[in-house]
């Protein structure tokens, strides 16, 4: 079994080199630890570009691409300055989630988000964990959160069978487009499997 030790790096690319480290180092005062210098790589058209690394604590960083000379995607530029919600669920599932301590610390980053025009979601809470949404200069969706409790055995089996659960009404879906449609079937399929478990062991 491959066992992890915890995130090193999550990385994305930016045409806002000023921006970005603006945002990270002034605004959210995540130090600039790291930068690699290169030459393009792999194909022909790959361009130059910085690769540079903030330290996002416990030996973690969050890293970008800068592409010397190429032209930001206009499907980055539709969400820059965009609302901290996730109203395009695709872009938005990709998205970086940092640890704080206590509430306290959560409330003071919103405040220095807000002193600096920078909009910060709700508080939103999600069973284990409470959170606050927003976005980089690049419209990056960012979460920064606390954990009300820790994970238990009890999360890890209702997780084990909910997505069983899912995955069974997946392959479903292949002979039946009508078998796997809303978190409703995942529930009763779940509770299915839930009693089968308790009748086993009775």
């Amino acid at each position: 079994m491959l066992r992890l030790n915890g995130i090193d790096h999550t990385a994305r690319p930016t045409w806002r080199l000023r921006e970005t480290v603006h945002f990270y180092r002034d605004i959210l005062g995540v130090p600039l630890v790291h930068a690699i210098s290169a030459r393009g790589w792999g194909t022909a058209n790959h361009p130059d570009f910085l690769h540079f690394f903030f330290d996002s604590g416990q030996g973690s960083s969050i890293a970008f691409f800068y592409y010397i000379g190429s032209e930001e995607p206009s499907s980055l530029r539709e969400h820059q300055g965009t609302r901290p919600a996730p109203d395009d669920h695709v872009f938005d599932a990709t998205h970086v989630s940092w640890l704080v301590d206590s509430r306290e610390a959560l409330q003071q980053l919103r405040q220095r988000l807000e002193a600096h025009g920078i909009e910060a979601s709700p508080d939103t809470r999600h069973e284990t964990i409470e959170s606050i949404y927003f976005r980089d200069p690049n419209g990056y969706f960012l979460e920064v959160t606390i954990r009300v409790r820790p994970l238990t055995e009890a999360d890890a089996t209702d997780a084990a069978r909910t997505i069983e659960a899912a995955m069974q009404l997946e392959a479903e879906r292949d002979g039946n487009p009508d078998a796997f449609g809303s978190i409703d079937q995942v529930w009763r399929r779940k509770a299915a499997l839930h009693h089968a478990a308790a009748g086993a062991r009775a």
